[in-house]
């Protein structure tokens, strides 16, 4: 597709597209100069402070939900609406930070579980003599 919008190059440039849409401009860009010109002058507008509130929001992430939200998402005590706005947000806009911030959440879940099992088989074994045998 060689006929990408501003927003798509913003968002690529801010790499904040799915993977495999990177991956198209990427490819384009190496046989299409007009598209790296364009690549270089939203980045130039981009810095030079014209922002619209698309690109404010984009930046700022204000549709991101908040990490600890994403946790609450992961344990499945949000409520209903907010739980299918995160799973919108991470499955069907794809949001890679969101999608690492929730992979990491449960790399972490993962660790402390395994982390209790193995004090709670540490605390058996050193209190094994001290337990009695009822009659």
């Amino acid at each position: 597709m060689s006929d990408w919008s501003d927003a798509d190059l913003l968002a690529f440039l801010d790499e904040s597209l799915p993977a495999d849409t990177m991956a198209a401009i990427e490819d384009a860009c190496r046989d299409n100069q007009e598209l790296l010109r364009r690549l270089a002058a939203v980045r130039g507008r981009e810095d030079a402070g014209l922002h619209t509130i698309g690109a404010i929001w984009r930046r700022h992430r204000l549709s991101c939900p908040e990490r600890q939200q994403l946790g609450q998402y992961l344990l499945g005590v949000l409520d209903d609406d907010s739980a299918a706005y995160v799973r919108f947000h991470i499955e069907r806009i794809g949001c890679r930070r969101c999608q690492a911030n929730l992979s990491d959440l449960q790399s972490r879940q993962q660790d402390a579980a395994g982390s209790a099992e193995v004090r709670r088989t540490r605390y058996f074994q050193t209190s094994a003599g001290y337990l009695r045998k009822r009659s």
